[in-house]
C-alpha cells in the first residue's frame, strides 16, 4: 500500500521534535552557565585566599580586605540575570596568632538562580519538586606566609 499524499508530514515530524531539541538546547545553556558560575566561585575563593596569605607588614590585611576581593572577583566574573549585583556570602577562618604556616580558610557560597528549570518544572505541575535555585560552595584553604 503506497500513500500518495505526504504533504506536512516533515512539519508533523518538525512539531514533534522542537520541544525535545528546545530543552537539550536550554539545558546545554543552563549547564554551562551553572558550571562557569562554578569555577568562578572556585577562583573567587582562592583569590581572597591569595590576598589574605601575603605577608605584608606590619600586620596582615584585614578580613574586609579579603572579602572586598573576593567580591570584586565575584562581580567581575560571575554571570547572572538578575537585576542586582552577585552577593556571594563569605566565611573567612584564621587563627588567632597569625603566624607563618597557620591555615587561612575561605568559604564562598552564592546562591545561582536556574533561567529555565523552574519554568518547565511549572509546566508539568511539579514546582515543588525542583527548586528555582542552589548554592554553590567553594572553599579555598591556604598557608600564611
Amino acid at each position: 500500500m503506497k500513500i500518495e499524499n505526504q504533504k506536512g508530514a516533515a512539519a508533523v515530524e518538525f512539531a514533534i521534535v522542537l520541544p525535545v531539541l528546545v530543552l537539550l538546547v536550554f539545558g546545554i545553556i543552563e549547564s554551562s552557565l551553572f558550571l562557569y558560575d562554578k569555577a568562578m566561585i572556585t577562583n573567587a575563593s582562592r583569590e581572597g585566599a591569595r590576598a589574605g596569605i601575603v605577608y605584608s607588614y606590619p600586620n596582615r590585611i584585614s578580613n574586609t580586605e579579603i572579602e572586598t576581593a573576593v567580591k570584586n572577583y565575584c562581580e567581575a566574573h560571575l554571570i547572572t540575570f538578575d537585576a542586582a549585583d552577585p552577593d556571594p556570602v563569605i566565611e573567612i577562618t584564621r587563627t588567632a596568632s597569625d603566624s607563618s604556616g597557620d591555615p587561612l580558610i575561605v568559604k564562598v557560597t552564592y546562591r545561582y538562580d536556574f533561567l529555565v528549570l523552574p519554568d518547565i518544572s511549572e509546566l508539568f505541575g511539579s514546582a515543588d519538586s525542583i527548586p528555582s535555585w542552589i548554592d554553590l560552595k567553594a572553599e579555598t584553604v591556604m598557608r600564611l606566609e
